[in-house]
């Protein structure tokens, strides 16, 4: 007897996709940058981007859903190859630059899981300087990634295990904040710790950088943008669906409205035990540990409202935030451990082995795991760490620059998929189990319109640095995915001439298996 594949359901592709897209952490950062009126600019992301790119990656993906090479194997189809690496390897560059800032940062949780606040600074290694600060963390994140190398090249098991783990850790934390913060407000007769005043709370931003700058306020247009992606993985989930034609657009529909409204309430609920300039006013705080900031005021407020004791409610708080470290911690190594081998083995497995140096292009033939090029990939995030902890002021800096070319590289490759959409939409012999846009007039209209919003909100994010001073960071910031994309047509440009000059054959479906 044959057996079928289970199917998902309406629940369950809902749930999918919340999980691929929601991160709480987008939260505590939103309302730190801009209080209340974060809300309409995730509303805004939401309608002129989330929704109606699901649709577009969901008729890529069912289209294409005998290809492995991702949203590589997708514009490769639709435009042409080279169009597709440039644009594949920028969105992969971006990600070796998140994990060299991940393995660094991720002492921050386990520093508030140990210790209730971030300590991380002060820490020594057998009491030497030379071995202490930012120089510890680099030695730490080098061991980290070659720990996470070393384990995930093992199989997707291992990875499967954590990453499980991770997931189950962030739904925690989010029924934590949303249970508690209602509590809270019916404890307190409604009454929130940062007063919330309607339209006018909603339109002016609590940060006295973003009060009444209209530039800075439009380049948060990029953090709501930031705070939907992961929705290359929805792709995929077409032809696993019951009744595709009807559940997948109705799933999308509802998933974006729980995402969308889970965002906009957890702000508000933030701001009901988050006295804005109390709290966010204190020196240190800053994007980076605004999270656990929060959270352990978080705890300590549970603790005042139920009639905690002062010392009590301390304790409360440096309790959550050590919750919270676990927590992030949990998160962040599944997140790592995925992002180590995920991008890296969906550009490969769409591009020729060829293309790539040495045997950086071959794969393990019992998983597909990119191994070789895993090592490579350890081996550049581990110099860069090393560069960046024992280079001084000057690295530390370049590093900044990196990190606003990573948010910029991140939504590049958004555009190439949306601009490539209506040429898709051209080809012909293709098998399409799912179709949303039906006409000419709708693909160019929403292929336009998602393309305009990314462009704009890039353009504002790269702009904001020079006009607050800082014309350097906009400088690099402009020239990331240019650097990226010059690297990548030097890449192609050789494997080219290498198969113009005959020196290597086009490439076969089996090339790449050790």
């Amino acid at each position: 007897m044959e057996n079928k594949e289970k199917k998902l359901g309406l629940g369950a592709l809902i749930l999918m996709i919340f999980t691929s897209v929601y991160g709480f952490n987008n939260i505590p950062r939103s309302f730190y940058l801009m209080g209340y009126a974060a809300i309409p600019w995730f509303i805004l992301a939401g309608i002129t981007f989330f929704v109606p790119y699901a649709f577009m990656v969901a008729e890529y993906g069912s289209a294409f859903k005998n290809e492995t090479g991702g949203i590589y194997s997708w514009m490769e189809k639709s435009v042409g190859p080279k169009y597709a690496f440039v644009a594949t390897f920028m969105w992969y560059t971006s990600y070796v630059l998140w994990m060299v800032n991940i393995c660094s940062g991720i002492w921050v949780p386990v520093s508030n899981a140990l210790f209730g606040s971030d300590t991380s600074a002060t820490w020594k290694l057998f009491g030497m300087d030379l071995l202490s600060g930012p120089r510890l963390l680099g030695i730490l994140g080098i061991i980290f990634m070659i720990f996470i190398t070393m384990v995930g090249s093992k199989g997707l098991n291992n990875i499967q295990k954590v990453t499980n783990v991770g997931g189950i850790a962030v739904i925690v934390i989010n029924i934590i904040v949303l249970v508690g913060g209602f509590l809270m407000i019916i404890m307190n007769h409604g009454h929130f710790e940062e007063p919330f005043h309607g339209v006018s709370s909603l339109t002016t931003s609590l940060n006295p950088a973003y009060a009444g700058n209209a530039v800075m306020i439009l380049s948060f247009l990029v953090y709501a943008l930031f705070a939907y992606g992961g929705l290359e993985a929805v792709g995929g989930l077409v032809d696993k669906t019951e009744n595709p034609k009807k559940t997948f657009p109705k799933g999308v529909m509802i998933a974006a409205i729980v995402v969308v409204i889970g965002y906009s309430v957890l702000i508000l609920l933030v701001g009901s035990f988050t006295d804005y300039k109390e709290v966010m006013g204190t020196n240190g705080v800053h994007l980076g540990n605004v999270s656990y900031v929060i959270m352990g005021n978080f705890g300590k407020m549970v603790g005042v409202t139920f009639g905690a004791s002062a010392a009590t409610a301390t304790a409360m708080g440096h309790t959550f935030a050590r919750i919270y470290g676990v927590i992030m911690l949990l998160s962040l190594l599944g997140a790592f451990f995925t992002l180590s081998y995920s991008p890296l083995k969906q550009i490969i497995d769409g591009t020729p082995a060829k293309l790539w140096p040495g045997k950086m292009g071959v794969t393990r033939d019992y998983d597909g795991m990119p191994v070789n090029a895993m090592k490579v990939q350890c081996i550049v995030v581990c110099v860069m760490i090393f560069g960046v902890s024992f280079g001084g002021d000057a690295m530390a800096k370049f590093f900044v620059i990196l990190t606003d070319m990573v948010n910029v590289g991140m939504t590049i490759p958004y555009i190439f998929i949306a601009a490539a959409f209506p040429a898709f939409k051209k080809l012909s012999g293709l098998d399409r189990p799912f179709v949303m846009f039906k006409s000419h007039g709708a693909t160019m209209f929403w292929a336009v319109l998602v393309s305009a919003v990314l462009i704009f909100a890039n353009v504002f994010a790269i702009i904001q640095p020079a006009i607050e001073g800082d014309l350097m960071t906009t400088i690099w910031t402009m020239a990331g995915p240019l650097i990226f994309s010059a690297a990548a047509l030097l890449m192609y440009g050789r494997y080219e001439r290498k198969v113009k000059n005959h020196e290597i054959e086009e490439p076969v479906k089996n090339d790449k298996v050790a």
